[in-house]
């Protein structure tokens, strides 16, 4: 990995542990031998992958950035991302289902009390349930200050009113974590986060959202009618929720990014072997100069990503801070535009055959969109960087 070697000051290292290369080999063994035979029914279907999520569990595939004071293995981002980069290999949507729950638990590691760690945290390491991270709404995605969900204090508990939409997972959470308006005249500084027992009295799911890609991972939209939580699921002060919010997505954000550079390695691989077998003008098109010049481009695309993943996630480990926050946005912003030229470039290799959906760099091209969206999109991911370059360092 990327590294300062801090004993010896030699430089940087690129080397993964033993460990590391383990847990690496777990997940890509898991990803081809269970998730790579289900993904083009799971997406056909937009098919809960329930058994999938408790193998991932039951190997210890899941919740691994939870502390090891509650159940969990402590891991730092830099190996769940290797976990996560494996996963998304196999099938975006199912790798999205299996590890989304760093985000919906992200706040409360980032920002729970132990009692509310201890509660919240420990039940996830015991059995594969969910949770998710209830933030967007329909009318509050990039401009998050913005949302109209409240949270409106009544003794000992809150009163929340609103909606969310496009929750990852929330449709099978058993938990989410819910950011609302406890100042609604307060910008980002009047906004607070709860967590939210899904079968509370007012939770409502409202529909299974149907997307063009990641099919197999349930996106829902909620409602909070009259919903009453104690005041002891508030994370935080009222008034942290933004706070909570960004660090969460600047912590989660290289996992995302390296998600898309899974995506774009598979269908790298997948283009390298038709490349191979199909043949036209009585070679292979591989020793064509305009397929093999674009695979080229994809492999060396692929590995800029990843290292700008790699970098991200081990600057968030060794409490970089800001200047970690900005190289998030670089991962994020270079992967999944990466993953979208990459996968629309493997189409084009495999020509007519590409846009079939017996054909698996189809599925992957659909995939490959939503990274440009989701936790931020590329354009938002501009305007974080360019907001780094060009504020005053103080």
């Amino acid at each position: 990995m990327v590294a300062i070697d801090e004993s010896t000051a030699t430089g940087v290292s690129f080397a993964l542990t033993e460990e590391q290369r383990e847990l690496r080999r777990l997940a890509r063994d898991f990803a081809a031998r269970e998730i790579r035979p289900l993904e083009a029914e799971c997406d056909a279907e937009m098919r809960h992958p329930e058994e999938l999520i408790a193998k991932a569990h039951e190997l210890g595939l899941m919740n691994l950035h939870v502390p090891e004071e509650f159940g969990g293995p402590g891991l730092p981002a830099f190996d769940g991302m290797l976990v996560g980069e494996e996963l998304y290999w196999g099938c975006s949507g199912i790798g999205t289902s299996i590890t989304a729950n760093g985000l919906g638990a992200g706040p409360v590691i980032g920002f729970g009390s132990d009692e509310q760690k201890r509660t919240w945290l420990t039940p996830l390491v015991e059995s594969p349930i969910l949770c998710s991270f209830g933030l967007s709404e329909p009318g509050a995605g990039s401009d998050v200050a913005s949302l109209k969900t409240t949270a409106v204090r009544e003794g000992d508990e809150y009163v929340l009113n609103g909606s969310k939409t496009f929750i990852t997972n929330a449709g099978y959470a058993d938990w989410s974590v819910v950011f609302a308006k406890t100042d609604p005249r307060g910008g980002s500084n009047g906004m607070s986060a709860f967590i939210v027992p899904m079968d509370t009295p007012g939770v409502t799911i409202e529909k299974h959202l149907e997307k063009m890609g990641q099919r197999a991972t349930d996106t829902s939209a909620f409602a909070l009618q009259d919903v009453r939580v104690p005041a002891g699921n508030r994370l935080g002060e009222e008034g942290d929720g933004f706070k909570i919010a960004m660090a969460t997505l600047d912590a989660t954000r290289p996992g995302t990014a390296v998600g898309a550079v899974g995506v774009a390695q598979a269908a790298y691989e997948h283009s390298v072997e038709y490349a191979k077998e199909r043949v036209t003008f009585d070679v292979p098109i591989a020793m064509h100069q305009g397929v093999n010049f674009m695979i080229a481009d994809m492999a060396t695309e692929i590995e800029a990503a990843r290292l700008l993943c790699w970098q991200a996630a081990w600057m968030l480990d060794q409490g970089y801070g800001r200047k970690a926050t900005l190289y998030s946005s670089f991962a994020k912003r270079f992967a999944a535009d990466t993953a979208m030229k990459v996968t629309t470039d493997a189409v084009q290799v495999f020509g007519g055959y590409g846009y079939i959906k017996e054909y698996p760099v189809e599925k992957l091209m659909r995939d490959a969109k939503l990274f440009q969206i989701y936790e931020g999109t590329s354009q938002i991911q501009r305007l974080v960087i360019a907001r780094e370059i060009f504020t005053p360092k103080g």
